[in-house]
């Protein structure tokens, strides 16, 4: 048998030519095989027919085996000529054919050092992917950070509103500098929380 991979052809056919040529040879020498049975056992039915004779079966059997052994010899060399020729001819594709899904390859061809570059831009390409999904998941983390601060600063605000309406309500002089103190605060408060929320649109905007 052949020791070629063929492995284009094996592409085309779906199947290497070798495993169809050793199938074919397996399926012959098992029909060769079966037809020498057949022959012995037609020989022993007509050796029963005769009167007298002193042919035993067993030398039948010795007969049968080195007339198969002959024929099999004869059919391996028939069989090589046969398997060159369909290997070379019917079941190999010539050197200047290429199959559809390879035309691409004879578009747009490459030296190894251009494919080397080229994956070497595909490696940057990846990396700066990696980047900017990184950075983008940093962003959201901030933006959420950024939120959760928001909302106690909000409960904050809200919370010096409430004191301011009772100190309105009960007017108590013994609050006075305390007052005028939160109100000043409250109003820084209220500066960070304006800036905080503009970061936020630009984080956004950035995503």
């Amino acid at each position: 048998m052949s020791i070629n991979p063929m492995a284009y052809e094996a592409q085309f056919f779906g199947f290497t030519p070798q495993t169809c040529m050793l199938r074919v040879y397996i399926a012959f020498q098992d029909y060769l095989f079966e037809m020498m049975l057949v022959v012995e056992r037609v020989i022993l039915k007509k050796l029963d027919g005769l009167p007298n004779t002193k042919i035993a079966p067993s030398q039948i059997r010795k007969s049968t085996e080195k007339f198969l052994l002959f024929m099999k010899e004869r059919f391996d060399h028939l069989f090589s000529k046969m398997e060159a020729m369909l290997l070379q001819l019917v079941l190999s594709i010539p050197t200047n054919i290429l199959l559809p899904e390879d035309k691409a390859h004879e578009q747009y061809l490459y030296s190894k050092e251009q494919f080397q570059g080229l994956q070497s831009e595909v490696d940057q390409l990846q990396q700066q992917y990696k980047a900017e999904v990184s950075a983008g998941q940093a962003l959201r983390a901030e933006l959420e950070e950024q939120k959760m601060v928001q909302m106690e600063l909000e409960k904050t605000l809200q919370w010096f509103d409430g004191l301011e309406k009772v100190c309105r309500e009960h007017r108590t002089s013994n609050f006075k500098e305390s007052f005028a103190f939160l109100t000043q605060l409250s109003k820084k408060l209220q500066d960070v929380l304006k800036e905080i929320d503009e970061k936020n649109k630009r984080l956004q905007k950035k995503e």
